[in-house]
């Protein structure tokens, strides 16, 4: 690569999720999941949050993934309009309850292996790699109501049954996988992370702690089962990444900033390193959890991934007295507002330096290549009197950060390839709104689901298409 291109070979794309594009939320034998208990509107924090306990759905509620973009009915059109724009890679998640309806069943539903097989195929005969995430924040809800979600070290079982459903039926199809998207995020929100709801009294560290060290076992476990399927396969974790910036010099700012970046780096020192680091043991001792672990555990967990991919959105802030300030309610990860850079309408921090710095973290952190499969800007998006999206904040949002990547890369940091968040208006996992945008492509649905969901291009559509025939070396 010369100073304005990229490596040879970098992939370039877009990202989604199953449960925020997909709908048909029970058509093809597919069950009901955690996202499909999400409401759009004041009730849905609490839910998330796992304080507000739903097995069930209101008549007074709309649920916005029931029918999110329809993405199940139209993806030939959409994985056409992504070939157009020269994608070589799609990030997308497979519905854990399309394969296995309930979670717990001993033998897959074909009418959704048929499914994925027929998505993947598509995106082959364009010449673009799947990037495929197993669990995307989408729990089959029997396993939440039978067993307790991740609580429960069953859900090993059914986790490492269905990823070797995945492996298997999909080979050949899909390489590129990763186990559990924003793993970190089941610290923040442990309902929409992993189907966590809490009981009166409970200690809700030592919860969400067994859950996740089950998730690591499973990861690990899922990542040994790819490579003996087929060597060629690469499995990666995913991190909601960001670094922690100390809101002042003062040394008591500084450590309150190093503990929220362990706090979200506590998974992947566990899946790129295979061992637990040495700091969760005061954590352990002084929040009282006590981790139950198999005997065969410490060796599970030694099957590490081969890359680390990452979210990137915004930078983050934080001081010692955090709790006693305001901080910002626009992300389920709390931060103080950073007043050296701007904001975005939900007020996430702009910052593509960020990006380099926490890219530059994580490579002196795990020596693993890294892979950039979340970037995005959401805004609300309108048209102008030519019936056309001219979305240049986007635009300028998104070619900020590829520069800040092409240094990360120069910094001498081995970087697989970048997906932007949303390449296709969908349904916000935040918030379940759609006006809350961040694709290339507009969809006509709004925040209440009316709308024809007819797709249209937006003028960042034609501007990523050149960066991606350039690569990279355009971002005019």
């Amino acid at each position: 690569m010369d100073n304005n291109t990229f490596p040879e070979g970098f992939l370039w794309g877009g990202a989604i999720a199953a449960n925020q594009a997909e709908g048909a939320w029970r058509e093809g034998g597919k069950g009901p999941t955690t996202v499909d208990m999400l409401p759009h509107g004041p009730n849905r924090l609490a839910v998330k949050l796992g304080l507000d306990k739903r097995v069930g759905w209101r008549d007074d509620e709309f649920y916005p993934s029931h029918e999110a973009i329809d993405f199940y009915h139209r993806y030939k059109e959409d994985i056409a309009l992504m070939a157009e724009m020269g994608f070589t890679v799609f990030r997308t998640s497979i519905a854990w309850s399309r394969l296995y309806p309930n979670g717990d069943e001993q033998t897959p539903n074909e009418e959704g292996i048929a499914f994925y097989r027929a998505l993947f195929s598509e995106c082959k005969k364009y010449n673009i790699e799947p990037l495929v995430t197993l669990c995307h924040f989408d729990v089959p809800m029997h396993l939440v109501t039978e067993y307790g979600s991740w609580r429960s070290r069953k859900m090993v079982e059914f986790f490492t049954r269905y990823a070797r459903t995945c492996f298997e039926a999909f080979d050949g199809l899909v390489k590129y996988w990763l186990t559990f998207n924003e793993i970190n995020i089941l610290l923040h929100s442990p309902f929409s992370g992993a189907g966590l709801a809490f009981e009166p009294g409970e200690n809700h560290e030592q919860v969400k702690y067994q859950a996740a060290h089950h998730e690591l076992i499973a990861s690990a476990i899922a990542t040994r089962i790819a490579h003996e399927v087929n060597p060629q396969n690469q499995v990666g974790c995913m991190l909601a990444g960001g670094n922690f910036y100390p809101y002042s010099c003062k040394p008591e700012d500084v450590w309150a900033a190093l503990e929220k970046d362990r706090e979200n780096l506590f998974f992947i020192d566990v899946q790129a390193r295979g061992a637990y680091p040495a700091y969760t043991q005061r954590l352990f001792r002084e929040k009282g959890i006590v981790i139950e672990k198999g005997p065969e555990d410490d060796e599970i967990l030694k099957d590490t991934v081969d890359f680390v991919s990452f979210s990137y959105y915004a930078s983050r802030c934080a001081s010692a007295d955090m709790n006693s300030q305001v901080t910002n309610a626009a992300n389920i990860v709390k931060s103080l507002k950073n007043p050296y850079i701007e904001a975005s309408e939900w007020g996430w921090g702009i910052d593509p330096l960020g990006l380099r710095i926490t890219m530059n973290m994580m490579y002196d952190r795990y020596q693993k290549p890294l892979f950039l499969v979340e970037n995005g800007l959401g805004a609300k998006d309108a048209f102008n009197e030519n019936g056309e999206i001219e979305d240049d904040y986007r635009i300028s949002y998104l070619r900020e950060h590829i520069r800040a990547m092409r240094e990360a890369i120069e910094d001498g940091i081995p970087v697989m390839g970048y997906t932007t968040w949303g390449c296709i208006d969908l349904v916000s996992a935040s918030t379940g709104e759609m006006s809350k945008r961040y694709g290339f492509v507009w969809v006509d649905r709004d925040d209440q689901g009316r709308g024809t969901l007819e797709r249209k291009r937006k003028k960042s559509f034609w501007w990523y298409k050149k960066v991606i025939a350039s690569n990279g070396a355009d971002l005019d």
